[in-house]
């Protein structure tokens, strides 16, 4: 098998590869775990059988990563034959449904995840009862992201039907990932004047990293844990008024007011941390699965500002600058390469940000007789969680209900937990003070 080019996102999944992980694989916890609640009953045959059939309609979950050995980090994306996916099936304790399910997630999401056992999909059914039970999907970041995992549950969900019915499947076309890859080593390259935008913008500035609570120890294996917390209905509304009011999106208001928690922190006033965009630049691979996501780092000036409208109404600027100048984070960093140095600070932990937005068909199917509800609305935190090639993660996501979740991923290895719910409650506790 000769392979295809690796993209530029492949590429950067390689170059932060720590090679601690068991068994020296690649990333074998970088991983993406999802749930939803199945109301009605359940083939499990049909189940196997619509797994088999997203397998083999979407070429990047018998997809392997291949180096190349040179330095400069190179290397080919290998498709292989597609294989039967592996479903395991569990009754669950019914106790406290609600709970149960979010902890099933949980412990899928702690397990490792070998990216040389395709293909890149697996699934769990816990069953409550013959008409109750939840269905976590498990994939790795080689092969898919968040748009990704949305795309899988609603092909999952039509193929199901298609063969509890009998009726043709119904989807789109889904060009595979190798075609964006070629795609975007043809035609994806960003413009000159792109990167001279990042190289003036970025000139001598450094990411901002949370002090740690002692230093990374070198040679160590990662252990991520997740925080989890909502915030209540009242601040909730509140941060959106003000985005609204601010002529704003929520995103750049939690942003701000982050922003300015890390500037207190730390003592820096040019405050630059990264975000994560949808990397998908091309409308034509709007429903193919891959790790499209892009890293971009976003830099305010927060020098002076006194408020949180000061902060917004310079965030704003910093965004709208960067996505319409939204290249691979490989080019931003060929171009300020002094921005990546707090990665590898030991005694720092950069932690980027971003407010979750999920297909909104990926919420609510149908799965023949049974209907499928994703579960967002997440409050159990975790001991062991999924990697993260460096850092942290904030993420947060408004629930049908209005509220807003949040988590905070984190490495155990420097971080106490105490600190990390600290920094949780001390972000809504500033939030609230300058909304009111």
């Amino acid at each position: 098998m000769t392979g295809s080019p690796l993209s530029f996102n492949q590429e950067f999944l390689l170059a932060f590869d720590s090679g601690h992980e068991v068994n020296g694989a690649f990333g074998e916890r970088h991983t993406l775990v999802n749930a939803w609640r199945l109301t009605g009953p359940v083939d499990i045959a049909a189940l196997q059988g619509a797994l088999d059939d997203v397998v083999a309609r979407h070429g990047v979950l018998r997809t392997t990563l291949e180096r190349d050995g040179s330095e400069a980090g190179g290397g080919r994306q290998v498709v292989h034959p597609a294989t039967a996916a592996h479903l395991t099936v569990l009754g669950v304790d019914d106790a406290n449904r609600d709970h149960e399910a979010e902890a099933l997630l949980n412990d899928i999401d702690a397990q490792p995840f070998n990216v040389r056992e395709l293909p890149l999909l697996r699934a769990v059914l816990g069953r409550f009862d013959e008409k109750d039970s939840v269905l976590v999907l498990a994939t790795h970041h080689a092969g898919t992201d968040g748009w990704s995992m949305g795309i899988l549950v609603r092909d999952l969900a039509a193929c199901y039907t298609a063969r509890v019915t009998g009726k043709p499947v119904d989807l789109p076309h889904a060009p595979q990932y190798t075609q964006f890859a070629e795609w975007q080593r043809q035609y994806g390259s960003p413009t000159p004047e792109q990167v001279e935008y990042w190289r003036g913008k970025l000139a001598g500035a450094g990411m901002v990293a949370i002090p740690t609570d002692r230093p990374l120890p070198p040679d160590t294996v990662d252990v991520y844990a997740a925080h989890r917390f909502v915030i209540d209905d009242e601040l909730s509304g509140m941060a959106k008024e003000f985005a609204r009011s601010m002529r704003s999106t929520l995103f750049m208001v939690l942003l701000a007011a982050h922003k300015l928690q890390l500037r207190d922190m730390t003592g820096v006033a040019e405050v630059m941390i990264p975000t994560f965009t949808a990397g998908r630049y091309d409308d034509r691979f709007t429903d193919t699965v891959g790790p499209f996501f892009n890293l971009v780092p976003l830099l305010t000036d927060l020098s002076g500002a006194r408020h949180l409208r000061d902060a917004v109404t310079r965030v704003r600027t910093t965004c709208l600058e960067a996505y319409a100048n939204d290249i691979p984070f490989g080019d931003i960093v060929s171009a300020a390469p002094q921005i990546t140095k707090a990665f590898g600070d030991p005694n720092g932990s950069v932690a980027a940000f971003e407010v979750l937005q999920h297909p909104d068909f990926a919420d609510d199917l149908v799965f023949g007789d049974a209907t499928g509800t994703a579960i967002r609305d997440r409050r159990v935190s975790q001991a062991v969680a999924a990697n993260i090639p460096n850092g942290g993660v904030w993420a947060l996501e408004v629930l049908r209900s209005g509220r807003i979740a949040g988590s905070l991923k984190y490495n155990r290895n420097c971080f106490d937990d105490s600190t990390i719910v600290e920094i949780a409650t001390d972000f809504q506790r500033r939030l609230r003070s300058a909304l009111t």
